[in-house]
């Protein structure tokens, strides 16, 4: 790697989730906490995975069907509904993969090794606080719930970052490349039951299961999602190239990223532990083909929605209009909208569930509807997409008003909202 890419000079940059910017003058130019111009188009593709967040999260609240069976299981599912949820993949990754690249960025920028070994240590373990207090009580609305969801594992991995932040960059891409590569073959081959007192640790670590800990499930071990804000890590360079030699970049490793998919999946071989087989039609076998598994990623789930998320990058380079304003409020305030996208979702479910006659109950005990949902119990995918709007119109005012407050203040506390 070019020495070039650790120079800290003020170029085109994002920083992570929460990170704060600075005020301009008379024109509205988003910069980060160290001067350094921001990278719109990252802020953009934060915004858009916040849409999709939004969607998959108001599905689970609305959707009859939501927890009756997998939006993916192709024996039940239909091609929108199928996709429905598969376009929510592109949200945990993205996340993931950029946070690395704000790691890269901060440390590019200046930023002094210890001092950001330190912020990555104290904002993960301020983001592991958040997931199990604020971000669980606002999914469940009932007894204490241990979920550990994307917060979760965007935390834990930042305190994992925080020990080897200071080794070199290619070296940190080297260790996600291992990790993403390698973790189905390590996990498949150890069982959890017979670890004893290590079990826990497995389940926060390595792959799903449920807490011991309080009542709850974790269904993002943090380990491989390390190696995937690893490779943020390694591959933050190329985002601070000039703006041609990114573009070329961007779109060579999406290329790759998804012809080394295609051509992994085709094969049917290690990548993923559920393998693809001819449908009933055309379509079904497509589908097939792309429904890798997301619970712990695998190889072919972090390649194609890493790769189809720089393709969405390439695209959002060029937005302009309103559209773009929604998205950069949305990306430059992705933990507030995320926090509170919750809230307003659920409350929303839960005033239109009511006003249409159904049972309260059913949304004050998130984990207990993974036993099943009571018959005519919410709603087809029309309401789905509905409700998804409504929620999205609430809170851009929100995000659009903290983006401003982050704006225009350079307080150290909103670099941890």
């Amino acid at each position: 790697m070019d020495e070039r890419a650790l120079a800290p000079v003020v170029s085109p940059e994002f920083v992570g989730v929460g990170e704060s910017s600075a005020a301009t003058a008379a024109k509205e130019v988003a910069l980060t906490r160290a001067g350094a111009l921001r990278l719109d188009a990252i802020d953009l593709l934060r915004g858009l995975v916040i849409v999709l967040m939004v969607l998959d999260h108001v599905r689970d609240y609305v959707h009859a069907p939501a927890f009756l069976f997998s939006a993916t299981d192709l024996t039940q599912t239909t091609p929108l509904l199928f996709m429905t949820r598969w376009v929510t993949h592109l949200c945990a990754p993205t996340f993931v993969f950029l946070a690395g690249v704000s790691i890269f960025m901060q440390r590019a920028n200046g930023k002094a090794p210890a001092a950001l070994s330190r912020f990555l240590l104290t904002r993960g373990l301020w983001l592991i606080v958040l997931e199990f207090t604020l971000i669980g009580f606002g999914f469940n609305w009932g007894p204490p719930l241990a979920f550990g969801q994307v917060i979760w594992a965007i935390g834990a991995s930042m305190v994992l970052m925080s020990l080897v932040v200071r080794l070199p960059a290619m070296t940190v891409l080297a260790l996600g490349a291992a990790i993403v590569v390698g973790h189905q073959f390590v996990a498949s081959a150890i069982d959890a039951t017979q670890l004893g007192p290590w079990t826990q640790a497995w389940f926060l670590t390595m792959q799903p299961g449920p807490t011991l800990f309080l009542r709850g499930f974790i269904p993002y071990p943090a380990i491989p999602w390390f190696g995937v804000m690893c490779l943020g890590y390694g591959l933050g360079f190329i985002f601070r190239q000039e703006s041609e030699q990114r573009r070329r970049n961007v779109l060579l490793l999406a290329l790759s990223f998804l012809a080394a998919f295609v051509v992994l999946r085709a094969i049917n071989g290690y990548g993923d532990p559920a393998p693809w087989s001819v449908q009933s039609s055309a379509v079904m076998t497509v589908l097939s083909f792309i429904n890798v598994s997301k619970y712990p990623p695998s190889l072919m789930y972090v390649l194609v929605t890493l790769g189809v998320s720089m393709l969405l990058f390439l695209a959002l380079d060029k937005l302009t209009g309103r559209l773009q304003k929604v998205l950069l409020a949305f990306g430059r305030t992705s933990l507030f909208t995320y926090v509170l996208h919750i809230y307003l979702a659920h409350s929303v479910a839960l005033l239109i569930g009511v006003l249409g006659g159904l049972s309260a109950s059913y949304y004050f005990d998130f984990l207990a509807r993974f036993a099943g949902a009571p018959t005519g119990q919410g709603y087809e995918l029309p309401v789905v997409y509905a409700t998804w709007l409504a929620v999205l119109l609430m809170l851009y005012p929100l995000s659009s008003w903290f983006a401003r407050v982050k704006r225009e203040r350079r307080d150290w506390w909103l670099s941890y909202l």
